[in-house]
């Protein structure tokens, strides 16, 4: 490397920079401020061809190196990392594995239009229980000897639900792990495949990001990209390459910080000069621009290696965790010399240290980038087993649940079933309690999501919260996006956490961050349209029908009459599987009582499940009051 960039590479940095500073960073404080996407400054890219700057003209593309790809990213960034993001996810991920592996046919039908700016592109691979791990993938692609039939979920995903075309990793062959999962080319239109709500992000919130959902979508076995078994080396070798748009990302961000700040420092004047002479403030600059520089060497390292087809991999782990950790040090030197002013909204530098943050976490978190590295270094670890906890749980958000769902049958003797279940269980729905308690202190709730429909159809919340005694509540996009009820009925990890006995959940597939506000609660009803919705492996009993012919007939056998109150809450507790004695000693800690389960370990702590408790470190502490391994008396 020459460590300098050519004429071309500086011409086509001053073509994107001056598209940048006109056409983006005039809207980029409402582009954050409104959480919009960018679509005309997108179009514009498009047209210019920077789509496809580094793919073959033969393909659409620009024929350029991956070097003026990663300069088009920084420049962007610069001004709007979200910007910047958006053609970094549609050309390294998006674009990139259909490129890398795509039949030529794929490449003619799909890379074409991708490189020619005429569609956007995405890459479908996070889910709820699958994210720096992503062999945990869950969603399935089944082949029924003419078609694959996707069910499944994707969460966090740039680009969508703008993108027409996304590549999509699902699992093709159960039960043998990574080398099961395959890789599969998706269109935006295709019956069942339908969208989350678009993130309301801390940053990057001109990126536009949503959940994909998969509902028997049919998928031609043309689309299958690579080979069966092939997916998450494709996925792995795509997020190589993608980790070098991240850099770029950061970079830019950084950059911008630093320009805005040096700026102001020569503005600013106290005691006398510009901040920048004082030596507290022209030391912080110094380390700014020392750091952004080896961000850069490092980065345009990488590409030139991807360019020559050299191995990468590790450097570009090295250019993304040191790249995004700089933004985060340069982002907050930049407001600290800003002073109050740059704790203020509508300042770029405000912007820009919010959405560095989200560069040391996709694509890799700098954990996982760390783990590479050293991957490269010392070699890979023995792969461990599941936690004991993780296989109890069965991968449910919510913990332990009964799944017993109601699927055939008539709606009537679906509900009949539901019904008896629950009374079984003790439930007395002859009382009941006020429509608006708080979610917190509710015993009951009936919650309301996007598979109601429209606003009308709310009456049939209503209607069976009032038969089941309960509060009525809802999902976030109900709440904040459709608005139907109050931000404070909406539950959910970031909003009201329900720890109640009773959760109706009508038209909720069940996002992560819903499931977690509601894993405490004693017993979870899911009722959706959706077979394969995540709500149902996360629940006790479900429904699987229109909920327009089970709410009714529920309300129906519930009786909608007013109830009588009901006496204060008394927890019920969740019903588990009786559990065999341990054929091993249990160690209580003479302190607090903690239990030392060797079943479980103490992985918090370092220590793997199956640890006999005379096998742990003498320096080993009690994790709940820290006592000494030695106060542990055998029960």
């Amino acid at each position: 490397m020459s460590f300098k960039t050519t004429e071309e590479h500086e011409a086509l940095r001053s073509q994107i920079r001056k598209f940048a500073e006109t056409e983006v960073k005039p809207i980029a404080f409402m582009l954050d401020q409104e959480n919009s996407f960018p679509e005309e400054a997108v179009k514009q890219l498009g047209k210019m061809g920077l789509f496809g700057i580094p793919f073959p003209k033969e393909y659409g593309g620009m024929g350029l190196d991956q070097l003026s790809y990663a300069i088009a990213v920084e420049e962007l960034s610069r001004v709007d990392g979200g910007t910047g993001v958006i053609l970094s996810a549609h050309t390294s991920l998006g674009s990139w594995p259909i490129f890398a592996y795509g039949t030529e046919d794929q490449k003619k039908k799909y890379l074409v239009p991708l490189a020619q700016g005429k569609k956007l592109g995405a890459f479908g691979l996070t889910e709820p229980n699958a994210g720096s791990d992503a062999s945990e993938t869950e969603t399935t692609a089944v082949f029924d000897g003419t078609q694959y039939i996707l069910n499944g979920e994707k969460i966090f995903i740039t680009n969508a639900p703008v993108a027409e075309t996304y590549v999509v990793f699902a699992v093709t062959t159960p039960g043998i792990g990574a080398k099961g999962i395959s890789a599969f080319i998706i269109e935006k239109d295709w019956e069942g495949f339908t969208f989350g709500d678009h993130y309301d992000k801390l940053g990057i919130r001109s990126s536009s990001t949503a959940q994909l959902l998969f509902h028997d979508v049919k998928v031609p076995k043309e689309n299958l990209l690579g080979q069966e078994g092939e997916g998450f080396r494709i996925a792995m070798a795509t997020l190589d390459g993608g980790r070098i748009g991240i850099a770029s990302q950061a970079l830019g961000i950084a950059q911008g910080a630093y320009e805005s700040a040096l700026d102001y420092s020569r503005e600013r004047v106290q005691f006398g000069k510009a901040i920048g002479f004082q030596q507290g403030i022209s030391f912080k600059l110094a380390d700014m621009a020392t750091k952004i520089r080896a961000a850069r060497l490092l980065i345009y390292s990488a590409a030139e290696l991807k360019e020559t087809h050299e191995n990468y991999s590790m450097e570009s782990a090295m250019a993304k965790v040191f790249a995004s950790e700089t933004a985060m040090e340069v982002t907050n030197d930049a407001i600290q010399i800003y002073g109050g002013n740059g704790f203020l909204k509508g300042m770029d530098v405000e912007r820009m240290y919010r959405d560095a943050k989200i560069t040391t976490i996709y694509e890799g978190t700098s954990e996982i980038q760390r783990i590479v590295i050293a991957s490269h270094i010392v070699g890979k670890p023995p792969k461990e087993e599941l936690s004991a906890a993780k296989k109890k749980a069965g991968g449910a958000v919510t913990g332990e649940r009964k799944k017993q769902i109601f699927a055939e049958g008539k709606s009537k003797e679906k509900v009949d079933a539901l019904v008896a279940a629950l009374k079984k269980d003790g439930f007395d729905f002859s009382i009941g309690i006020p429509i608006d308690t708080p979610i917190i202190d509710a015993e009951r709730v009936v919650s309301v999501g996007k598979g109601i429909g429209t606003k009308e159809n709310m009456k049939l919340g209503y209607d069976l919260a009032k038969a089941a005694g309960a509060a009525i509540g809802s999902s976030r996009p109900v709440a904040e996006t459709l608005r139907y009820l109050p931000l404070n009925r909406y539950v959910g990890m970031s909003g009201q956490k329900f720890k109640g006995n009773l959760y109706i959940a009508v038209g909720i597939s069940g996002a992560g961050q819903h499931l977690k506000g509601i894993k405490e609660a004693g017993t979870i009803v899911a009722i959706n349209s959706n077979a394969n919705a995540p709500i149902f492996k996360n629940a006790d009993y479900g429904i699987v029908g229109d909920l327009f012919e089970i709410v009714p007939l529920l309300c129906k056998v519930l009786g909608s009459e007013e109830k009588t109150p009901a006496p204060p809450m008394v927890k019920m507790k969740k019903r588990t599987p009786k559990k065999l004695p341990p054929n091993y000693p249990i160690y209580v800690c003479g302190g607090c009582g903690h239990e030392y389960d060797q079943e479980l370990g103490d992985e918090e702590g370092g220590i793997r499940p199956g640890t006999p408790f005379d096998q742990l470190p003498e320096e080993w502490t009690c994790p709940v009051c820290g006592d000494e391994k030695s106060v542990y008396i055998k029960s």
